[in-house]
């Protein structure tokens, strides 16, 4: 395992964020996922709720195994998000 895709904080009084069996595994590394700018695109488990927030509690996708690589292959559209925004 390369240790830079992985932390996890126990210590943290919201630990774990989102329903698991599997805690040993649960990644906090993106804690606040930096996909949620992407609205429907972001690629997880989401729905809106009624008052138009996106809702991402059942959303495990930053907090696998793969979701490093996951999360790490869209940034350039987050990065393209911020430049148009400030262009």
């Amino acid at each position: 395992m390369k240790h830079y895709k992985f932390f996890q904080n126990i210590q943290c009084e919201f630990f774990p964020c989102h329903m698991t069996e599997d805690f040993r595994n649960f990644n906090c590394l993106f804690c606040y996922c930096p996909l949620y700018p992407l609205k429907d695109q972001c690629g997880g488990n989401f729905k809106y709720l009624e008052n138009g927030i996106k809702d991402c509690s059942e959303c495990m996708l930053p907090h696998g195994e793969k979701g490093y690589e996951y999360i790490m292959s869209r940034m350039k559209e987050i990065m393209e998000m911020g430049k148009q925004k400030n262009g």
